[in-house]
C-alpha cells in the first residue's frame, strides 16, 4: 500500500536502534533514513553515517524534531527516493500524494516527526517507549500520506552489545531492567566514545585513575564525585545511575555517539 518506507533511527545508535527485519520486510521498497536527535549525537559522526547510509542507496537526513531543524529536508527526501514512481505518475498525467510509511523502535520520535510534518498534533507523543499501539493514516499538507507504524523491537538481540544501546538510550522501558547495571555499562562506553566530555563532567581526573578501574568502581567513582553519599559513606547506587542516564539522554554530558560506522 506504500510507495517509499521510513526508517527512524536513534543518530546516537544507529546500527544498534535498527530492526533488523525491517530490510526483509520492505523488500525493494525505496527507503528512506533519518537520523533522529542529532541534536544528542556529535555532528560530525552523524555526517558519517549519513554518507555511509547515502552509499548503500538510501535517502538520508538528519532531525531534531524539537527545534525543526532536519525537517524539511524529509519532502525532497521522499521525492529523490520515490524519483521513479512520481516520473511514471507524470508520464501518466498523475499527481497522487506519496504514501510513506514511517517505521523504527520504540521511543525512537516517529510520533514528534509525524507531527512536526503536519504541523499539528496528530499522533500521540511521550518519551518513553509503547505510546502508539496502532498504524494509522496521516495526511500533510506537504503532499505526503503518512503511515504510522507502532514501535516494535525484535524478540532476541543476537548481540549484547546492541541490547545495552537499546537500554541506555530508553528503547527498552527502565521499569524492566537493572538501571544501575545499565548505567555501569554507560560509564564504559562513555570512557571509550567521549572520554574527555565524560571526565570533565563528573571532575575526574588522573590521580583518580579512572581510564583503568573496572566498571562497578567507576560508576562509584562517578557517584562519589556527585556527592551520592549516605549514611556510613556508602554511595547512592539508585540516585548515581538514574543521574547519568538522564543526563546522557539529554546531552548534558555532551554530543555523543556510540557507534560509528564501520
Amino acid at each position: 500500500q506504500v510507495d517509499a518506507v521510513c526508517e527512524i533511527v536513534d543518530a546516537r545508535i544507529p546500527v544498534s536502534s535498527r530492526n533488523p527485519d525491517i530490510d526483509a520486510i520492505c523488500g525493494s521498497k525505496p527507503r528512506i533514513i533519518v537520523l533522529n536527535r542529532m541534536d544528542l549525537a556529535d555532528p560530525a559522526a552523524t555526517q558519517k553515517w549519513k554518507n555511509y547510509f547515502k552509499g548503500k542507496g538510501y535517502a538520508v537526513i538528519a532531525t531534531d524534531c524539537k527545534t525543526r531543524k532536519g525537517i524539511a529536508d524529509f519532502t525532497p527526501a521522499a521525492r529523490i527516493a520515490c524519483k521513479e514512481k512520481l516520473e511514471r505518475d507524470a508520464a501518466r498525467g498523475m499527481n497522487r500524494p506519496l504514501r510513506v510509511m514511517v517505521v523504527g523502535i520504540p521511543n525512537v520520535g516517529k510520533s514528534s516527526l509525524i507531527n512536526r510534518l503536519c504541523g499539528n498534533k496528530k499522533a500521540k507523543v511521550e518519551n518513553r517507549p509503547g505510546v502508539t499501539l496502532n498504524k494509522q493514516w496521516v495526511a500533510t499538507d506537504i503532499g505526503i500520506l503518512l503511515l504510522d507504524m507502532p514501535g516494535v523491537l525484535w524478540p532476541k538481540f543476537d548481540d549484547k552489545i546492541v541490547g545495552e544501546n537499546l537500554a541506555i538510550t530508553g528503547a527498552i522501558k527502565d521499569q524492566i531492567l537493572d538501571t544501575e547495571e545499565v548505567a555501569m555499562l554507560l560509564c564504559g562506553r562513555l570512557r571509550d566514545s567521549a572520554p574527555d566530555a565524560f571526565s570533565e563532567r563528573y571532575k575526574l581526573s588522573e590521580s583518580d585513575n579512572w581510564k583503568d578501574l573496572d566498571l562497578y568502581d567507576l560508576f562509584e567513582l562517578v557517584g562519589k564525585k556527585r556527592g551520592f553519599l549516605m549514611s556510613g559513606g556508602v554511595i547512592n547506587h539508585e540516585r548515581t545511575a538514574d543521574t547519568i542516564l538522564n543526563e546522557f539522554r539529554a546531552a548534558v554530558i555532551g554530543n555523543v555517539t556510540l557507534e560509528l560506522p564501520r
